[in-house]
């Protein structure tokens, strides 16, 4: 029933390659399908050292010494590993029977399979958790700080429930904008005029069709990292903005202009029609301090505030790019 030939037919459906390992001259003689998958010379048996050649080297010394250990195993043994195949990277898993099971004349035997999509899909998975992780710290992040500055901001609980719920529902909005697409583990990039109209669409008024804030910038794109730490910057900013400056009246406005050179973007934000306005005396607020230490350690740049009468402008100056990360 199971001659030599159905048992080729058998490895060669499930994509199997052998090998056999003679113990004593180290020699490694392989069948037609582990010679395709390693890329090796045909005409012969080959050495373990001129196969080590082909083991990434992150995983050699360990591979080495797992080759080394299989004759002291008992029972069987599994050994994942790269491989460099021209210029692709291959998983690769050996198998075989360790303690010296099943050795015929000093010869070992085993089989290797290319496991490189299962690897490739579980890293894709590993990396997608991690991302998963990353992001709900962010979320927590974010969410205690909204709500002390929404806290900061408002006089009642009333007042601050709305305040918070008006931030994050924007905030979640403008999140949506990198949201990975399905199968996709790395962030897409969101435009910047997108998601600075989105998440100054709670300050702008109730009146359909109101014009009071203006945003105008060039194409340029934020990654999903820089997303959290910009809507903190802008949140803050504009609810200073309508608590003390020019959104606070009705005949306020902003405008929002942006600038981009070789190495930095540069956003103007400029007050006007609001209450008369002076630089602040005094010890720096908790909210200035989260503004400054965002804008210097997560988007590699600083921001820097002048008090015309007219109307407080603020400028943003941040790493280009961090700002695509």
């Amino acid at each position: 029933m199971w001659d030599a030939e159905r048992l080729r037919i058998a490895a060669d459906a499930a994509g199997i390659a052998l090998w056999s390992w003679n113990v004593d001259t180290d020699e490694i003689a392989l069948d037609e399908r582990a010679h395709e998958l390693w890329g090796m010379r045909r005409g012969g048996p080959v050495t373990f050292e001129e196969m080590s050649s082909r083991i990434h080297p992150a995983d050699l010394e360990r591979v080495k010494k797992a080759f080394q250990a299989t004759r002291a195993m008992t029972g069987a043994y599994e050994i994942d590993f790269r491989i460099l195949h021209g210029d692709a990277v291959r998983w690769i898993s050996a198998r075989g029977q360790g303690g010296d099971i099943g050795i015929v004349g000093r010869i070992m035997f085993g089989v290797f399979l290319d496991v490189t999509e299962r690897k490739q899909a579980e890293e894709t998975r590993e990396m997608a958790a991690g991302e998963m992780s990353h992001r709900v710290k962010n979320l927590f992040s974010i969410a205690s700080a909204l709500t002390a500055v929404s806290a900061r901001s408002t006089a009642t609980t009333t007042e601050m429930a709305r305040d918070l719920t008006q931030r994050l529902t924007s905030l979640g909005r403008a999140h949506e904008l990198v949201r990975p697409v399905p199968g996709q583990v790395e962030n897409k990039a969101a435009s910047l005029g997108d998601l600075l109209s989105i998440l100054l669409a709670p300050y702008s008024g109730d009146t359909p069709g109101s014009s009071r804030i203006q945003v105008n910038v060039p194409e340029v794109r934020v990654g999903g990292t820089a997303i959290t730490t910009l809507a903190l910057v802008v949140h803050e900013l504009a609810t200073n903005s309508i608590k003390y400056g020019a959104l606070s009246v009705a005949g306020g406005a902003l405008d929002v202009k942006c600038s981009t050179h070789e190495d930095e973007v540069v956003v103007v934000w400029t007050e006007r029609g609001g209450p008369p306005v002076t630089a602040p005396n005094g010890t720096t607020g908790y909210g200035s301090k989260l503004v400054s230490r965002s804008m210097s350690g997560q988007l590699g740049g600083a921001i820097s505030f002048d008090w015309p009468a007219s109307g407080m402008v603020a400028t943003l100056r941040m790493s280009r790019a961090r700002l695509g990360v």
